[in-house]
Formats: C-alpha cells, sequence, structure tokens
C-alpha cells in the first residue's frame, strides 16, 4: 500500500525539518546490522520519489557514508541533536526516511521485513504474518 501524501517531519531539536511530497511506501523494517547500530535497534523507513523530499530546515544535516552498505548508501542525520533521517542508495529512485521523524498522523502500516538473517540475537521477529527478506529487495 502507499499513500499519497504532503506529509511533514523532523528530528528531534528541529534542526532539520522537512515535506515529502508523492507517494509514500509503507514502512519497511530493516534488521541489518548497519541499521541497528545507527538507530539502536531496527529502522522503520519510509521512501518517497527523490525529488519528494523537500528540506525546509538543513542546518544540522550531516550526511555519513554506510561503511558496508550492498546499495553503497549514505545516511543523514542531525548533527545537533542525533536523530537518524535518510537512508539514501544513490541507484535507487527512491530515499528512505525513518517512519519515527514524521508527524503523525501517516496512515502508513507495515509492508516487510528486510535483512532478517543480520536480526540481532536480543529480540525475535514478530509473528506479523508480513514478508521476510534475506537481503533488500524491490520493496
Amino acid at each position: 500500500m502507499t499513500v499519497k501524501a504532503r506529509a511533514s517531519g523532523r528530528c528531534l531539536c528541529g534542526a532539520v525539518r522537512y515535506e515529502l511530497r508523492g507517494q509514500l511506501r509503507d514502512v519497511i523494517v530493516c534488521h541489518c546490522i548497519e541499521c541497528r547500530r545507527w538507530t539502536g535497534h531496527v529502522l522503520a523507513a519510509t521512501a518517497v520519489p527523490r525529488e519528494g523530499l523537500v528540506l525546509l530546515e538543513q542546518g544540522g544535516l550531516r550526511w555519513i557514508e554506510s561503511p558496508h552498505s550492498d546499495s553503497r548508501a549514505r545516511r543523514g542525520f542531525c548533527a545537533e541533536c542525533g536523530s537518524s533521517l535518510f537512508w539514501d542508495a544513490p541507484a535507487r529512485d527512491v530515499i528512505s526516511v525513518a517512519a519515527g521523524t514524521l508527524d503523525g498522523p501517516t496512515g502508513l502500516g507495515l509492508l516487510a521485513h528486510v535483512y532478517v538473517s543480520e536480526a540481532g540475537d536480543y529480540y525475535d521477529l514478530p509473528e506479523d504474518g508480513l514478508p521476510r527478506h534475506q537481503r533488500l529487495s524491490s520493496t
């Protein structure tokens, strides 16, 4: 399911604010080691066409390369408060946005789990009936 939306969001301190314009993908939960290290657990992210991300305030926005990313991605975060915000793989037409940074209500649901083979040993994958993928697929 996708939601045609004009959503907004921000980091914890407000130094990075954005709007998302266009079709938002439902939320994918990524269990890869990089996302777990980046967020402290799993990354729950929606996605929007690259041109649909409009930065309203970006003074705190910084980007780092994701060192072991299969997609050669970079990650955007707020240098002021540390909020994890964006995942950007150059070969993809969309940019992923941390769902927890969106202003609600979002109207989004969960779509799938990815990198389930890298899930942490401190939790069990939920029995939620969602597709589970070993890697990032075409979702």
